[in-house]
């Protein structure tokens, strides 16, 4: 069998499991043309897929008619067509995620650090011969907003609790019993957006949530707020965003997600002021990427012995 892991942007994917014996060709680039994907991945029988970097559309996968396998890291994986899969007879399988998705939980608490007491710039200064500028923000007694309040938002809850702020939260199914058990207080959508001082995104990307915050609800943000969003490019409308962090409507943003990734090099938001933009490095860890690629290559070697394990197509 060949296999082709996709997207190791780092090339660590060998070095984090023990791929002895197999057949396997590391693509370190993001291949975004469906043409230029559907030629480099003919050859393969089995296809690893990082999260959800690379589309399985059903058009690509009619394309690939030597693929037996197509892991995906993690055990849901929106960019993959899975009923397309099944109907070309391609077993999809997943992985677990180590110690779970606490890690993206840290990165937003990061990029809330790094925007309420401007690390980046002060860091720049001290490198460049400057001193101080400009004034921090404390988080004491101020009010988080959490945009959904599954796992991860939970888990940003926690944090904010420990640091003497107010918590409240909405999404479409919140219910009030929940949100207490969470240590926060539900409230409506728009009172999200006016109260909080910090706002971060904790939803799952689908119909009701792609472009959730819009034009009309960034207008509801204090001038002095800022927004998080860890989750899904595409449950913000960027184009709004970005024109308020340009007119200075809202104090800043911490961005790990995009609509399009890897970021074009003339993206609009590598010259976005008031930002903080890392790529997408919320769930890119040593524990997870243990995790998923270990477990990779445990579901290539069960397929290969023919008893596949962690189908997501099964039945």
């Amino acid at each position: 069998m060949r296999i082709a892991v996709l997207d190791d942007y780092q090339d660590v994917a060998r070095s984090y499991a023990d791929w002895d014996g197999l057949d396997v060709e590391v693509f370190t680039e993001h291949v975004a043309d469906v043409d230029e994907l559907v030629a480099a991945l003919e050859p393969f029988d089995v296809i690893a897929a990082m999260r959800e970097r690379t589309r399985f559309p059903r058009e690509v996968i009619t394309r690939l008619p030597n693929l037996k396998l197509l892991v995906t890291t993690g055990m849901r994986n929106a960019s993959i067509d899975v009923e397309a899969a099944s109907d070309h007879g391609v077993v999809v399988a997943g992985t677990g995620s180590g110690g779970g998705w606490g890690a993206t939980s840290e990165l937003a608490w990061g990029l809330i650090f790094a925007l309420l007491r401007d690390i980046p710039g002060q860091d720049r200064q001290v490198r460049t011969g400057g001193w101080q500028t400009g004034v921090g923000v404390e988080l004491g007694g101020k009010t988080l907003g959490l945009l959904g309040l599954g796992r991860l938002g939970s888990q940003v809850a926690d944090v904010a609790r420990a640091f003497g702020m107010n918590v409240i939260a909405w999404s479409s199914n919140l219910t009030e019993q929940r949100a207490a058990e969470a240590g926060a207080r539900l409230v409506g959508k728009d009172e999200l957006f006016a109260e909080s001082d910090v706002l971060s995104v904790h939803l799952v990307l689908g119909e009701r949530s792609r472009g959730l915050v819009g034009a009309d609800e960034l207008a509801m943000m204090k001038p002095t707020a800022f927004l998080i969003n860890t989750s899904r490019g595409p449950i913000v409308d960027e184009a709004a965003l970005r024109a308020a962090l340009h007119e200075g409507r809202i104090a800043g943003a911490g961005i790990d997600v995009y609509g399009t990734e890897p970021l074009p090099v003339d993206d609009p938001w590598r010259s976005t002021p008031r930002t903080v933009l890392t790529p997408h490095i919320g769930y890119v860890t040593d524990d997870t990427y243990e995790a998923f690629f270990t477990e990779t290559v445990e579901n290539i070697r069960a397929f290969a012995e023919g008893s596949p394990i962690r189908v997501l197509n099964g039945g």
